[in-house]
């Protein structure tokens, strides 16, 4: 399973560990995950400085298969989506539409209730007006 992590201190063992952030549940689908890796091996993580953002992938024991730096994948997806403006503009129009769709539907049921209330308030006059000629009588 791959993770995104951060690569933290732990004073009480005297040594690195990796706190972990996010876990890949399927590819593109991440969620929010807690946690804390303790690498027994230090060297594991000498090449890595405390704060740093690190891709590890473990497997069902919880054992490190890989760590790799996290930089180059998060640029990719901060490149990705400042160079899909098409897909930002896409989706706007697409909830502005829905949104105008929305609008125009609860226009023509304030209309119907308009014309409703205007038929009922023409029948009550004519109630009305049964009822004083009845009245009269």
């Amino acid at each position: 399973m791959l993770y995104l992590a951060q690569v933290t201190n732990n004073p009480y063992l005297n040594g690195l560990e990796l706190q972990l952030l996010v876990m890949e549940t399927n590819e593109h689908l991440w969620q929010n995950t807690s946690g804390t890796l303790y690498i027994e091996n230090r060297e594991t993580l000498q090449k890595f400085n405390e704060g740093v953002l690190v891709l590890v992938e473990i497997d069902e024991n919880k054992q490190v298969l890989q760590i790799n730096s996290a930089t180059n994948w998060i640029l990719g997806i901060i490149k990705e989506f400042l160079s899909e403006p098409t897909l930002t503009t896409e989706f706007i129009q697409q909830e502005e539409a829905r949104i105008e769709q929305a609008r125009q539907e609860i226009t023509s049921k304030k209309l119907d209730l308009t014309r409703r209330q205007l038929e009922i308030e023409t029948q009550r006059e004519q109630i009305q007006a049964v009822e004083s000629s009845l009245s009269k009588s």
